[in-house]
């Protein structure tokens, strides 16, 4: 049972995390989301690629889309979606439920940037309706995950980016004018 790999792999890494199981299907990102009373984007959805002859798996944040060039330029190659008997194979985890813990083959795992616009992000734990709450920087740390840039937001998202970093720019200006921050 997939869930039960997932339950070993945190026994043995992190004993602190505690997997989440639901009554309802957390199988899609928007599911996932009302499931758990968070936004879409924190949903950390783990996509199953080949390129190459070369299978991986990239997690990345629920709102985010793969931007094909940016795959092409990161791994020299296009990448295709894995077929959902391949991923089953592949991580021992069914579609919906794909996780980059308790991999049922040593697979390399990317962390997208996307994932660092929030504190904690939710990652599917093996099946449709189980998820983990862990912030990025542990995320990454646990499946020895490399951060890369291979994904795109809606054009929504880079507006509310945009009004966050002059938000905070707009704090450290007036932290600095009050004294409260030193110039580095």
């Amino acid at each position: 049972m997939s869930v039960e790999t997932v339950r070993q792999f945190f026994a043995e890494h992190a004993p602190d995390v505690t997997i989440e199981e639901l009554e309802a299907s957390t199988a899609t990102v928007q599911l996932a989301a009302d499931a758990h009373g968070v936004e879409p984007g924190q949903i950390a959805k783990t996509l199953a690629f080949r390129v190459g002859e070369k299978p991986l798996l990239i997690v990345a944040s629920g709102n985010a889309r793969i931007d094909n060039r940016k795959i092409r330029e990161t791994f020299g190659g296009k990448a295709k979606m894995l077929d959902a008997e391949t991923v089953m194979e592949l991580t021992s985890h069914p579609v919906g439920g794909v996780c980059p813990f308790g991999l049922a083959t040593d697979l390399p795992v990317y962390c997208d940037e996307s994932l660092h616009a929030f504190d904690e992000v939710l990652p599917a734990a093996g099946s449709p309706n189980s998820a983990v709450r862990l912030s990025p920087k542990r995320l990454a740390e646990l499946v020895n995950g490399q951060w890369v840039d291979v994904c795109k937001l809606p054009e929504s998202d880079y507006l509310l980016c945009s009004q966050a970093n002059a938000k905070h720019l707009e704090t450290s200006i007036e932290q600095y004018h009050s004294g409260q921050e030193k110039p580095r």
